[in-house]
């Protein structure tokens, strides 16, 4: 392996542990599941673009789902998590390209709106709109911070040179 290889899964390892570490930190919500977990996800897609941000939002979810005990049960954080992977490659392809505030606007949208909508013949309207409230805050905490911390010099150094 050569030693680009292992500085970038190195750094994609650090950033799913801080999916676990913010998987902790809860946004107050009906179901347990929203959290800080998926600010890393969005912050590797910003920084290393692609599969890297990908991998880890959708290892985000699952660590979260984890520590609330799957309440939907595996399979459907599973779908939560693969819509967390293309939620989180979205956000980092347009910010990537120079979109910042529409990236931001989008994975909000994405993330607490369509994300439920997506449950709905599952779950019907009524979950919808149980959960669209804390999912939308906990998105916007999540997405914001990871586009304002992608900004700083020293997170840039740490993402300096692995496109993932």
């Amino acid at each position: 392996m050569s030693t680009k290889s292992t500085k970038k899964l190195v750094r994609l390892a650090f950033f799913i542990a801080l999916c676990g570490v913010g998987g902790f930190i809860k946004v107050p919500s009906p179901t347990g599941t929203v959290a800080l977990d998926s600010l890393p996800g969005f912050l590797a897609a910003a920084l290393f673009g692609g599969w890297g941000g990908a991998v880890v939002g959708l290892l985000g979810h699952i660590f979260t789902a984890a520590t609330a005990g799957f309440p939907f049960g595996l399979p459907i954080h599973f779908y939560v998590g693969v819509q967390m992977a293309v939620y989180v490659s979205v956000f980092g392809f347009l910010y990537r390209k120079g979109y910042k505030l529409p990236s931001v606007l989008v994975a909000i949208l994405l993330n607490g709106v369509v994300a439920p909508l997506l449950l709905v013949p599952i779950y019907g309207a009524g979950f919808f709109a149980m959960v669209l409230p804390s999912l939308t805050v906990g998105s916007a905490i999540n997405i914001v911070l990871a586009a304002v911390m992608a900004q700083s010099a020293v997170i840039k150094k740490v993402g300096a040179g692995i496109e993932a």
